[in-house]
C-alpha cells in the first residue's frame, strides 16, 4: 500500500469552489485561499439558512490512547465518506493540527491511507495561519503585561501571580522555563516565566468556543493575567490588550473549507488540545455544518473520558446543541495493550484473545461513560488484514454488554468510504432515533461537587484528595463567582487515571487535584490532575528528520 502522502499526492483536487457548491455555500460566501481551501463568512451562512432545521450531530471518540493509535480521523473521514455513499447529506468538521505533533512523535492530523483530508500537505504545514494568528495575539499580551511592569506598573501588577506565558507552535521542551528581561534596564523587569504550545494557549480554547465575532471580542477581554497587590484579578482588557488581539483574530475565527479524497466537504477550525483545553473543533464549525448538512460528524480529541466529557460538558453548554450519538473507535492492537501486551507490533498481531478480553475493559468504561449523557453508542473497530473474525466477534460482544448498539468492523483506512458503509448504517440509524442528553454535573454545583463527579463516574475513581494550592484556589474562585464555570479537566491521555502508568480499566485510586487555574476567557476552570505538561518535548528521533523537499519539483516527501 502506498504511504497517506503518495495517496493524497495521486489524488485528482477538485477547485474548492466546487465543494462549496456541493456543500450549499454561495460563491460569495467564500474567501479564497488558493485553488482547495478557502474561508467562510459564516455569518452569512447562518443568516441565509437560520431557518433550516440543525442536522444531528455524531461525535466519534475512541478508547484511551495508545501508542501505536486507534485512528480517530481515519474514522471521522472514513464513516463520513461511507454516508455520502449510502445517500446522506453529510458534513465533516474536524480541529486544525499543530505543527508541534506533525514534526514530534504523532505526525500530521489528515486522516490516512485512503481515508484523508486533502492536500494533506496544506493542512499540516500552516494551513491558511489560524494557529499563527492565535501565537501572535497571545504574545502580543505578554509583551503588554511586561512592558507595563516596566514603565511604572499603574495597574500594580504581582509579578509573582503572572501566569500568562508566551507560546510557539513547535515541541521546544528547552522553553518550558525561562528567564525574560535579561540583558539591562531596557529589556524589562526580568522574571520567571516559559513558554507553552500555542494550541495550549487560552486565546485557542476561546477560538473554539466563540459564537460570533463580538463573543470572540468580549471573551478576549475576560481573560485573567495575573493579579494585583491588593488581590484582585487583572485581565486582558485592564491592560488594554484586547481590541488588539481581536484584530489579530478576525480573519482566523472565520472557519475553513476542505475536501476528502472523495470529493466531500470538510470544515477545520480550531485546535485546542484535549488534555488541557477542550479538545474539539470550533463551535462556529459545528453551527455551519449542522446547517448545511442532515448529519454532522465531527471529532472529539484523545478518548471518551477527554475529549467527548469536553464536548458534552463544555461545547455543548456554550453551543446550545446536544449530540445524537457518539462512536467509540479502537483496535485489536490497541485493546491488547490495554490487556497487558507491550507495544509490539509484530507481537499485537498474534493471537491473545485473554489479553484482548482484558482490554476491553477500557472500552467497556468508555462506552459506559458516554451512555451517562443519555445518548447511543456505536463502536467501530477499525480492522487490519492480521485481525481474525473470531476477535471481532469477542469485542462485539463485549461492547454491545457493556450497552453499545452495535460493534462493526470499518477498513477505510484501505478501501475509503466502501469500507465503512455497514458501519456507517448503524450509526445513522443510531442517530436517528437519539436519545435523551444531559449534563454530567449542574452548573449550580460547586467546584469540588463537578470535579468528584468527573472524577468518580467518568475516570472511576474513590474519590479525590486536593493538594493545598488546590484547595486555596478553590475558596478564591469560588469568592470570585467563578464557581458556576463548568470544568476542563487537564490531566494524561494516556490513562483513565491521573497516572499514565495505569492502563486499562484502573480500579482503586484517588485523583489527586495539584491546582486548579482559571481559563476566565474561555469560561472554565482547569484543574491540574497530576504531572501535566503544557509545552511537548520533541523524542530521540523526531518525524521532523523524514521531512524534505524535493528541490526540481518542490514536492514534500516524509510527511505522514
Amino acid at each position: 500500500m502506498k504511504s497517506d502522502i503518495e495517496i493524497a499526492q495521486a489524488a485528482t483536487l477538485k477547485p474548492i469552489q466546487e465543494i462549496a457548491a456541493k456543500a450549499g455555500i454561495l460563491e460569495d460566501e467564500l474567501e479564497l485561499y488558493g485553488r482547495y481551501k478557502a474561508k467562510i463568512d459564516y455569518m452569512a451562512v447562518l443568516n441565509r439558512l437560520a431557518a433550516t432545521p440543525d442536522a444531528k450531530i455524531i461525535n466519534v471518540t475512541a478508547i484511551t490512547p495508545t501508542p501505536l493509535g486507534e485512528g480517530k480521523t481515519v474514522t471521522s473521514i472514513g464513516i463520513t465518506e461511507a454516508m455520502a455513499q449510502n445517500g446522506k447529506k453529510v458534513m465533516l468538521a474536524l480541529r486544525e493540527p499543530s505543527l508541534g505533533p506533525v514534526f514530534g512523535i504523532k505526525g500530521g492530523a489528515a486522516g490516512g491511507g485512503y481515508s484523508q483530508l486533502i492536500p494533506m500537505e496544506d493542512l499540516n504545514l500552516h494551513f491558511t495561519g489560524d494557529i499563527h494568528a492565535v501565537g501572535v495575539a497571545n504574545n502580543l499580551l505578554a509583551a503588554m503585561i511586561d512592558t507595563h511592569l516596566m514603565h511604572g506598573n499603574e495597574l500594580k501588577i504581582d509579578p509573582l501571580t503572572i501566569s500568562w506565558r508566551r507560546v510557539v507552535d513547535l515541541n521546544d521542551r528547552a522553553m518550558r522555563q525561562i528567564v525574560n528581561g535579561l540583558g539591562g534596564k531596557l529589556n524589562g523587569i526580568p522574571r520567571e516565566t516559559g513558554y507553552d504550545i500555542t494550541v495550549a494557549s487560552e486565546v485557542m480554547a476561546i477560538l473554539g468556543l466563540a459564537t460570533s465575532l463580538k463573543d470572540l471580542r468580549e471573551r478576549l477581554g475576560r481573560i485573567t493575567f495575573g493579579y494585583s497587590t491588593e488581590g484582585e484579578p487583572l485581565t486582558a482588557e485592564d491592560i488594554k490588550a484586547a481590541g488588539s488581539m481581536a484584530v489579530l483574530l478576525k480573519d482566523a475565527i472565520k472557519p475553513n473549507l476542505m475536501q476528502t479524497l472523495e470529493g466531500n466537504p470538510c470544515l477545520v477550525h480550531a485546535g485546542p488540545f484535549a488534555n488541557i483545553a477542550q479538545g474539539n473543533n470550533s463551535i462556529i464549525a459545528d453551527k455551519v455544518a449542522m446547517k448545511l448538512a442532515d448529519y454532522v460528524v465531527t471529532e472529539s480529541g484523545f478518548a471518551a473520558d477527554l475529549g467527548s466529557e469536553k464536548f458534552m460538558d463544555i461545547i455543548c453548554r456554550y453551543g446550545g446543541f446536544a449530540p445524537s450519538c457518539v462512536v467509540i473507535t479502537c483496535t485489536m492492537r490497541a485493546l491488547k495493550m490495554h490487556g497487558g501486551l507491550p507495544a509490539n507490533p509484530e507481537l499485537l498481531k498474534g493471537e491473545n484473545d485473554e489479553a484482548l478480553a482484558k482490554g476491553c475493559e477500557n472500552l467497556a468504561k468508555q462506552i459506559e461513560n458516554m451512555k451517562l449523557f443519555g445518548i447511543p453508542v456505536v463502536v467501530t473497530i477499525n480492522r487490519f488484514d492480521f485481525d481474525r473474525d473470531t476477535e471481532v466477534e469477542i469485542v462485539r460482544k463485549k461492547a454491545i454488554d457493556a450497552g453499545a448498539e452495535d460493534a462493526v468492523p470499518i477498513e477505510v483506512h484501505a478501501k475509503g468510504g466502501a469500507g465503512g458503509r455497514e458501519a456507517a448504517e448503524v450509526v445513522c440509524k443510531a442517530a436517528d432515533r437519539g436519545g435523551d442528553f444531559k449534563f454530567l454535573y449542574p452548573l449550580e454545583a460547586s467546584i469540588k461537587e463537578k470535579i468528584e463527579t468527573i472524577a468518580t463516574k467518568i475516570y472511576g475513581a474513590d474519590g479525590v484528595d486536593y493538594l493545598p494550592e488546590a484547595e486555596a484556589k478553590i475558596k478564591l474562585f469560588t469568592d470570585q463567582g467563578l464557581d458556576k464555570l463548568p470544568l476542563c479537566m487537564a490531566k494524561t491521555h494516556l490513562s483513565l487515571s491521573h497516572d499514565p502508568a495505569l492502563k486499562g480499566r484502573p480500579r482503586g485510586f484517588r485523583v489527586p487535584i495539584r491546582d486548579i487555574r482559571p481559563a476566565t476567557g474561555a469560561g472554565y476552570l482547569y484543574p491540574l490532575l497530576g504531572e501535566m505538561r503544557t509545552m511537548p518535548g520533541l523524542p530521540k528521533r523526531p518525524a521532523a528528520v523524514d521531512v524534505d523537499i524535493d528541490v526540481e519539483t518542490g514536492r514534500i516527501i516524509g510527511l505522514f
